[in-house]
C-alpha cells in the first residue's frame, strides 16, 4: 500500500512539473485559441498588424497571407505586408501581447482592440474601447510606463488569475 501511495505522489509531482511550462505560456498573447487549421490563435482579430503599426489604420488581413510568429498567426492584406513582418516581426507586434495597455497599467489583462490603437516611438499599443482610449490620452507616458512596469509580472500568467478570477 505504501508503494501505491508513493507511486501516486510521484505521478502527481511529475504531472505538476510537466504542466508548468504550458501554464507559464498561458495567455501570453491576446488571441482566441484554435482559429486556424493548425490551431494557432489569430492576432488583432485578423487585421493586418503592419498596416496598423505603420499608421494605415484597421485593414482586414487574409488567411492566404499568414505568418506564424511565437505560436500566434498574423494575417496580412498583402504579400508585401507579410514580407515586411517576416523580416522584422518585433517591429510590428503590439506591446503587452496585444492586451489593452491601459488595463496592463492597472494590473489587468483586458482585450485590446485594433480600432483603438496608438503608435508611440514606433511601438503599437492597443486599448479596450473609446472610453479607455480617452483616459489613456490624458496621460500617455504614465500609462505606457505603468504598463511596462507591470507587464513582466503578468505576461506569462493566465488572464483569470491576473484579473482575480483564478486560483
Amino acid at each position: 500500500m505504501k508503494t501505491l501511495h508513493t507511486l501516486i505522489a510521484a505521478t502527481t509531482l511529475v504531472g505538476a512539473f510537466s504542466a508548468t511550462p504550458a501554464a507559464l505560456a498561458v495567455d501570453e498573447y491576446n488571441v482566441p485559441k484554435g482559429t486556424t487549421i493548425d490551431g494557432h490563435g489569430v492576432a488583432l482579430r485578423a487585421n493586418d498588424v503592419v498596416a496598423l503599426a505603420t499608421g494605415l489604420g484597421v485593414v482586414p488581413g487574409q488567411a492566404r497571407h499568414t505568418s506564424v510568429h511565437d505560436g500566434v498567426a498574423y494575417y496580412f492584406a498583402s504579400r508585401e505586408a507579410l514580407e515586411q513582418f517576416t523580416a522584422a516581426p518585433e517591429k510590428y507586434m503590439p506591446q503587452f501581447g496585444g492586451y489593452c495597455a491601459f488595463g496592463v497599467a492597472k494590473g489587468k489583462k483586458l482585450d485590446g482592440s485594433p480600432r483603438f490603437a496608438d503608435v508611440v516611438d514606433g511601438k503599437l499599443y492597443l486599448f479596450l474601447n473609446a472610453e479607455v482610449f480617452r483616459m489613456y490620452e490624458e496621460d500617455r507616458a504614465g500609462v505606457i510606463a505603468g504598463a511596462a512596469a507591470n507587464w513582466p509580472g503578468m505576461h506569462r500568467v493566465a488572464v483569470a488569475q491576473v484579473n482575480g478570477r483564478g486560483n
